[in-house]
């Protein structure tokens, strides 16, 4: 729903189905009862996520029209796409595999584009929206530098090419749409300080003279286009893992003219480690499962950081002496603490209360898709846990509390 704050909504990747009919299936059934409690009386904007077989399916016509008028009867809008996942992300093995094809693939600009075909028509008049995507690939598609390098470069070529087409369609339809760059550990744009690098020192210097030449604009308006519709995906889970939330964040975005397209509210794992080691790294077992990726991010009791591209290989160099881990597990955001493990809470309300003090971005979208961590007396139904997320996020919102 659009409040102040911005609009508030929730991915729908908890979601099942990689078929648009199975997935439009699971929207029926559960977004009404979500509107219901959350947004009784205004219309709700939901985060859609959509595979590549579904984009393919939904933007037939009559599917498109079908789907527009059940939004209109159900009172919602569609205010932004989950582009991550191209596909199988319920599958039983996800993994490295969410990352594929990557931007150096010409797939996964097709499937974008796509989306932003849908996003277009789906978007409310006078709104801007955005598609999220991957932080160009991942990290150990490659094992050496001078092939990074070179994906990296056709990636940013591929990216530079959809930055064209946002362009292009703003100027045909007067929207405004925006690429969403979400980074995350052990992607080729890894954490905060990668994005930052990559926008200013590959992005920029490529994308200004591209649409000079195709547009024939000057060197600032085609400087001011290129931020405008090529954003920074704010996944607070994810820069939290890779210690990067803290009071400086947003300053540091404000300095740079970096905007931010959506901030995904999420909440990491985060574990301090006492004197029993092996009875914390006994406890971390069970949530070493086979379907995501968990990246680790360590401080060691000496005040270094180490990385692990899973929980059990961090979980294997157990005898080491560690001080802290963040552990990339999207875990529900309305508790601080999991039994004997912490959650990044503080770091997300530090986020949410920059956003109170000055919106720096127009989307709030709960991104919580892990929900087996939680307690069996505090589990509920997937359309009640979404209602908690979201309640939880409207009352810290709605409070004076500030960090």
């Amino acid at each position: 729903m659009k409040t102040k704050f911005g609009h508030l909504t929730y991915c729908t990747n908890i979601h099942p189905g990689e078929s648009w009919v199975d997935h439009f299936r699971e929207l029926q059934t559960h977004l009404p009862l979500v509107k219901k409690e959350i947004s009784p009386d205004k219309p709700m904007g939901i985060g859609l996520r959509l595979s590549n077989e579904a984009s393919l399916t939904l933007i037939k016509e009559n599917n498109l029209l079908e789907f527009q008028n059940w939004l209109k009867k159900e009172s919602l809008y569609v205010i932004a796409i989950n582009g991550f996942p191209f596909g199988g992300f319920h599958s039983e093995v996800v993994k490295e595999d969410v990352y594929k094809p990557d931007w150096s693939d010409k797939r996964r600009i097709e499937y974008t584009l796509r989306l932003f075909s849908i996003l277009k028509v789906l978007l409310p008049a006078n709104e801007e929206g955005g598609v999220s995507t991957p932080p160009l690939s991942y990290f150990y598609f490659d094992t050496n530098e001078n092939d990074r390098t070179t994906r990296r470069k056709n990636s940013t070529k591929y990216i530079i090419k959809t930055l064209v087409a946002l362009i292009r369609i703003h100027n045909d339809t007067g929207k405004t749409l925006h690429l969403d760059i979400e980074p995350e550990p052990d992607g080729l744009l890894g954490d905060f300080k990668d994005w930052v690098t990559w926008y200013t020192s590959d992005l920029l210097p490529n994308a200004i003279p591209s649409l000079m030449d195709a547009f024939g604009y000057n060197f600032q308006l085609a400087e001011e286009l290129t931020r405008k519709h090529i954003r920074l995906c704010l996944d607070v889970c994810h820069l939290a893992v890779t210690f990067e939330v803290n009071p400086n964040l947003i300053s540091e975005l404000r300095r740079l003219r970096i905007q931010v397209g959506r901030v995904q509210v999420s909440s990491a794992l985060k574990v301090k480690f006492p004197e029993n080691v092996e009875g914390v790294l006994q406890s971390l077992k069970p949530f070493d499962e086979k379907k995501y990726l968990h990246q680790v991010v360590v401080i060691t009791n000496k005040g270094e950081k180490k990385f692990y591209r899973d929980l059990n290989l961090a979980i294997e160099k157990g005898a080491e002496a560690f001080e802290e881990w963040r552990i990339h597990y999207h875990v529900p955001i309305f508790l601080e603490s999991y039994e004997t493990f912490l959650s990044t809470q503080e770091e997300l309300k530090m986020i949410l209360a920059e956003q109170k003090r000055e919106r720096f971005s127009q989307i709030l979208e709960v991104e919580t898709y892990t929900w087996n961590v939680l307690p069996q007396n505090l589990q509920l139904p997937i359309g009640k846990s979404i209602v908690r997320e979201l309640q939880w996020l409207i009352s810290f919102l709605d409070s004076n509390s500030q960090i």
